[in-house]
């Protein structure tokens, strides 16, 4: 597909990370979900004035020929905890399966993740998760870090008693990883409900939280409505949650995390154009995904795209997010999106009306500015 040419943006301007701070109060961020998906609140900031409504009314607020896009990556149960040869305990969050063709050996077997442990494992060292080999779990080898020996991550190889994929040791022996800021552990609720109703490809370690809304009464209301669905994949990574450690927000280098985008979505969107229709991106990940692909011209990769105010979006119309951590990545993704001023002024009316804040909380509707 051919985008849209579009005028040359302003130079930005230099925007430091505490330009994207706010207080919010501690009982604003949200510990579980709303009883029902689409229950939730919805900030609506398409208007002159932003609206107060409740997520259920999303469909009657879009057009018979816009295209919502979700992000269809399904969170794994990437958390799961251990010990080494020696006895100290350990904790893994796995961030990526890699690909036979990453992988050193050329198998399925081999992970990057996250290590908390009290003094790292050299290489050649075993892990024994979950109880080990001998106890019901399976072993991790540990191979070094990754992508280079410079790395923030390790690659570990993974070894079950019956030869299982990782994905198959995760579901058995995991953890739903929540977010640092939901202060319970995973149970039985959080497997359910903090994943998409259209979760449908393994890989992610943190949901995108702007679908966890929809439902089938929803998805329901949106197709008598004549708005069009399609789907992208970006297995969304811990890094998401990683705090900015530059001043400057030009001084930050963005994680990676993989996507995928099918041949059937590109037609959707192309289609979407020819009838005047909007694209409704369904969350900042999927935003992440059309806007690199639009650059790289690539359906299929990994992107580090860090999106902030200046940046000249090309693919995206309107936007489904929920609240972000302050100043965080996505925060100034939704204010090159909206605009800054007008962003953190939603912020502000946000907060005052008390809306959930995060993961599990509320959403808001932005148009581009």
């Amino acid at each position: 597909m051919t985008t849209p040419a579009s005028s040359a943006p302003a130079a930005p301007r230099d925007f430091s990370v505490a330009d994207f701070d706010f207080t919010l109060p501690t009982e604003l961020i949200a510990q579980h979900p709303a009883a029902e998906r689409s229950a939730s609140r919805l900030l609506d900031a398409t208007g002159a004035r932003p609206a107060d409504r409740i997520f259920r009314d999303l469909p009657a607020l879009l057009q018979p020929g816009d295209l919502l896009v979700f992000n269809d990556t399904q969170v794994v149960k990437a958390r799961m905890f251990g010990e080494k040869a020696s006895g100290g305990k350990l904790e893994l969050l796995i961030e990526r399966v890699l690909l036979p063709h990453e992988a050193l050996d050329g198998s399925e077997n081999e992970v990057v993740a996250h290590i908390r442990v009290s003094k790292k494992p050299q290489p050649g060292g075993r892990l024994h998760m979950a109880g080990g080999l001998d106890g019901g779990g399976f072993d991790a080898t540990f191979i070094g870090r990754w992508p280079d020996e410079q790395g923030q991550l390790f690659r570990l190889r993974l070894q079950g008693p019956a030869g299982e994929t990782p994905y198959e040791l995760m579901q058995r022996h995991g953890h739903v990883p929540l977010p640092p800021y939901i202060e319970h552990a995973d149970d039985a609720d959080d497997e359910r409900r903090y994943q998409t109703v259209f979760a449908r490809v393994p890989g992610a370690v943190a949901a995108p939280t702007a679908a966890l809304h929809f439902d089938e009464s929803v998805l329901a209301a949106l197709d008598a409505r004549g708005v069009q669905r399609a789907s992208v994949t970006l297995h969304v990574g811990a890094g998401t949650f990683a705090p900015m450690k530059a001043e400057r927000i030009s001084e930050h280098v963005m994680h990676h995390e993989r996507y995928a985008i099918p041949p059937a979505t590109v037609q959707a969107i192309a289609d979407c154009r020819a009838r005047g229709g909007r694209v409704v991106a369904v969350g900042t990940t999927t935003v992440r995904t059309l806007e690199s692909w639009a650059r790289s011209g690539e359906v299929a990769g990994d992107t580090n795209i860090f999106i902030t105010p200046g940046f000249d979006y090309r693919v995206v119309d309107l936007l489904i997010t929920n609240f972000h951590l302050p100043k965080s990545t996505l925060m100034m993704l939704v204010s090159a999106f909206a605009g800054y001023e007008p962003v953190m002024a939603l912020y502000r009316h946000a907060i005052e009306q008390r809306y959930r804040f995060f993961s599990y909380g509320d959403a808001m509707l932005l148009r581009k500015s």
